[in-house]
Formats: structure tokens, sequence, C-alpha cells
């Protein structure tokens, strides 16, 4: 009854550095928000095997950057480029100042270690005489040094914050229409996804809503590593994996924008909440993060560090690479900001429990990932009456938290549109308030256009929409496109005035009221019973 989303730390603390970006291996019942659970089970690779950096194809963009048709920038478009403004430093999590001593578990990689630790391979086996980097057995102790910094990494700012989110300036692009006026690949392409085919721009839709990451940095990612959106015979050896990202459990568009959409958000929500300090890029370097950076840069500093060396990160992040892409496809990137993106008087509105009245469910998942693994520990996983295990039918009704517009339901998944503060919802996911149901089975399920009230029924909790071993209802927050923790006490998530806390591992956490604590627990014991 847990979602498999487990590969980076507590965003209820600023870890030190990537210590644990990989997670913490759980135990129990899990689900994968993904449509694809094979490419979840990847390693990233190391420097890129295609042949290096982006692709300058900005000769070929058609000039027709379609802007929103929906206003919320706080800019106005064609007013003169000011450089961002500029943010305080933001603090960084301290480096280890220390050698450690670390005992090999099953499972581990010299590999996986040196990122667990902020170093390089040659550095583990230097300091460990290592003979032979590929094995390693269990119980041995290595000795890991002190991270060996690069220079600092780049402090230009590439995108506004709200233009990495699937937030309000992406709520009246026409993905379709915009790939179609570029006539490149992208336009012409289909692929299988699950039972269904689906065209590129319908694959770059879908994995906006899904992971919330904006359709126009996914758009601008895909043209500067392969030319996919102006080029109609982009290189051959881009055709399986266009991001460059060569790995065969992520072949194909769907498996490397999902990737690309997850370390997105892995990026700019460790920076949301002091959580990164290094940037480990693909050849095995460390580089300190910049503290002069935003989050929305941060994200995609995160997602290159993966994919090439140093010199290509350098240019990648840099104002020739992909903000020029960007700025080439969109227009500068800042005329459409909207900030600040989360108000900083900001306030959840009520919120009820997501059963009805009477019924004794299980708290069976405390703050995880939103969606997938990079995204904010803003879930909370909820399991229905009764006593069979594993994926089993369930008749219990999943109900609606709030007033609010059903704007999306399918492959499990449920999305309301919250009325809030006496205001009709806009039909619009990336705006305001907006909750997510996952794994909502196809029967009896809602339909998009509802208007439901509070304590309407939603459908019932399965293991629709996605890999799942456990029948359960996972619930998480968005606003303005952004995922809301479940675990942070600025904006703490309350339902009938039970309030959600972390315990400093994904997956464990308490619900509290009237000093009455439950906890988080994969099965149905007193410990996490709750009823409306």
């Amino acid at each position: 009854m847990r979602s498999q989303q487990t590969f980076r730390p507590n965003m209820g603390l600023a870890f030190v550095g990537f210590a644990v970006l990989f997670g913490l291996a759980l135990v129990g019942l899990r689900s994968l928000q993904a449509r694809n659970p094979t490419a979840e089970l990847a390693a990233q690779p190391a420097v890129d095997p295609l042949g290096g950096g982006g692709i300058n194809s900005r000769a070929s963009i058609v000039e027709t950057s379609p802007m929103p048709t929906t206003r919320f920038a706080t800019r106005t478009p064609g007013g003169p480029l000011l450089t961002p403004t500029p943010d305080a430093p933001h603090p960084l999590p301290a480096l280890r100042s220390q050698v450690e001593q670390y005992t090999i578990q099953a499972g581990d990689s010299l590999a996986g270690i040196a990122q667990r630790f902020q170093v390089t391979v040659d550095q583990l086996v230097q300091e460990n005489n290592l003979a032979d980097p590929n094995h390693v057995e269990p119980g041995q102790v290595l000795s890991v040094p002190l991270p060996a910094l690069e220079n600092a990494g780049s402090s230009f700012k590439i995108i506004p914050d709200s233009e990495l989110v699937n937030g309000p300036e992406a709520a009246g692009f026409d993905i379709a229409g915009f790939v179609q006026s570029q006539a490149g690949y992208l336009a012409q392409y289909q692929e299988k996804v699950g039972n269904r085919s689906y065209s590129g721009a319908e694959i770059v839709r879908l994995v906006a809503q899904d992971y919330s990451v904006n359709p126009r940095l996914l758009l601008a990612a895909l043209e500067y590593q392969s030319g996919w959106v102006t080029r109609s015979n982009p290189p051959q050896a881009t055709l399986d994996y266009p991001l460059r990202l060569v790995n065969p459990y992520r072949k194909g568009l769907y498996n490397q924008l999902s990737w690309a959409a997850d370390q997105l958000n892995r990026g700019f929500y460790l920076w949301r909440v002091n959580g990164a300090g290094v940037w480990l890029l693909g050849d095995g370097s460390v580089v300190r993060v910049s503290p002069l950076i935003n989050a929305g840069t941060a994200g995609v500093q995160n997602m290159f560090a993966s994919l090439t060396d140093r010199a290509g990160w350098n240019e990648a992040v840099s104002g020739g690479g992909i903000f020029e892409t960007y700025n080439a496809l969109f227009g500068y990137p800042f005329d459409i900001a909207v900030e600040p993106l989360l108000p900083p008087d900001l306030k959840q509105p009520s919120l009820q429990l997501p059963f009805e009245k009477g019924k004794v469910w299980s708290f069976t998942g405390g703050p995880h990932g939103g969606w997938a693994e990079g995204s904010a520990w803003a879930a909370l996983d909820f399991a229905p009456p009764g006593d069979a295990l594993g994926c089993v039918p369930s008749d219990e009704w999943v109900t609606a938290v709030a007033n609010g517009l059903i704007v999306r339901a399918s492959d499990g998944a449920v999305i309301q549109d919250l009325n809030v503060g006496g205001e009709a919802a806009d039909g619009l996911e990336g705006t305001g308030w907006t909750i997510l149901y996952m794994h909502i089975e196809a029967r009896d399920r809602v339909q998009p256009g509802a208007y439901l009230k509070a304590g309407d029924r939603i459908g019932h909790a399965s293991c629709e929409g996605g890999v799942s071993n456990g029948t359960h209802l996972h619930i998480a927050r968005k606003y303005n496109g952004e995922w809301i923790p479940a675990d942070q006490p600025e904006i703490p998530f309350v339902m009938d005035d039970w309030v959600s806390s972390g315990a400093g591992k994904e997956y464990d956490g308490y619900l509290t009221k009237d000093g009455k604590q439950i906890e988080a627990y994969v099965g149905r014991e007193s410990i996490n019973e709750i009823q409306r």
C-alpha cells in the first residue's frame, strides 16, 4: 500500500548533499505512479555515449512562438528584458568534514556508494586500494574520503520557478498546435504507452500532467538534446534515446521524458528545502551548487548533471545552452514568470478526510512523493476497511475532501480543482489548489466536468494507475502546479483537524488531532485506524 517513490531525502529536513538521495529500501506494499514499471528500475548513466552535448537547431525554429491565451504572469511581455530578480544567497547543506567508514551492503555498487557520499569512483578506488572497482563484497568496509569539489557551479538563472512546474502560464499552451507548427520529427512520432498509442504531443502532455512539469521546458530539453522539435531528421542515435540518456530501460520518448521530469522535480524540490548542496555529474565529478540560483534553475541543473560531463554541463546551464533554445522556441522565460508562485501567506483551505463517516480506514503511508521519486513528499496513503490483502476490489467509497470541479479522471488518477474563499473553481489543473486522488478504480469513477461537494463520492480505492500490490488511496495537494509537502509545518496537510507530520523517513509519519496521534503502518492495526 506504499508507493515506490523512495530515492530522495526527506523534504522536511535539509539533508547533507546526496547522502540519502537514492533513498532507503522500503518494506511492505507499495505502488508506482508510472505507466511503465521497467523504466523505474534503471540506474542513471555515466557520460553520454552518443557524443556529447546538445543540438543547436535554432535556425530551423519556426518563429510562431505561441504564448498562453490565459494570462497569469506578473510581468508584461515585450517590456525591457531585465535580469531576473536577485535572490538572497540560498542556504546550502553542510558538506562532510570527516572521512567516514562505510560497510558495504548486499546490492551496493561502488558507483552507488560514490553518489551517496558525493565522491567519485576513482576516489574510492584510490583511497581503498581496490583492484577491481566492479567487484565489492557485502561486509567489506570502505574508507570514504572527503568530496573533491570542482569549482562552484553556474549562478546563471535559466528559468523562473513557474516555468518548471505545470502551473498557471502552462494553462493556455497548445502543445499539439505548437508541435505541429514546428514540423519536426516529434510532429509525426507515435509510441505505444501501456495499451494505447500516443502521438509525440500527447506524450509531452501526459508527462507534464502526471509529474506536474511545464511542457515548454520538456520541449526545450528535447530540442536542445536532439532537435526532435524542429528537425524532421534528427541524428539517428537519438531516435531511441531523444534526451541522450542511453539506458535500455529508458528507451522511447515516454520513458525519456518521464525520467527528465522526475530529475527536474528532484532538483526543484531539493532546492526548496535546502537539500541540494552538490551535483554529481555524469563523469563522476562533484560540483558545488551556487547559492544564487532559484528552484527552477536547480531543477534544470540537476537534470543535466546526469546527462553529461563538466564541460557539457557548463554549456547546457549557461546562457548559450538550454536557455537559448527555450528563448528561441518560446521567448524570454522571465516575461511569463508568475512570482511568487506560492504566496507568502498561503494557507490550505478546509479539507475533510477522503472517506465516508463511520468507516474505519487505515493510515498506511506517511509523507512520500506526490508523483514518482523526485517530487515533494506531498502524498499520504489510506487503505479501505476489509480483511483481504493485496489488490482486491473494494466497495468502500473515496469521497471529495472539499467542494470543487473534476478536471481529469483517467488511468487511476482523479484531479479536483477546489473552490477557495467563495470563488468557484476555474477548471484549470495548474492554478490554485488542486487535489490528486490516485488509484481510483474505473468502476463507478467520477467523470471530468462533475462538480462535487465535500463528501460526494469520487470512486473506489484500487491498484489502478500504476504498479501496486495493495488496494489503497494515494492523495496529494498541489498549488499553482507545485506539489505541496505533507511534512512541512509551513503549510500542513490538515483533514478534519488531523495534522500530518513526517518522521524523517519517506512513508513514515503521523496524523495528530486533539492530542491523539496515529502512526503510518502497512497493515490494519489500532495504531493506524482513522475515521470521520
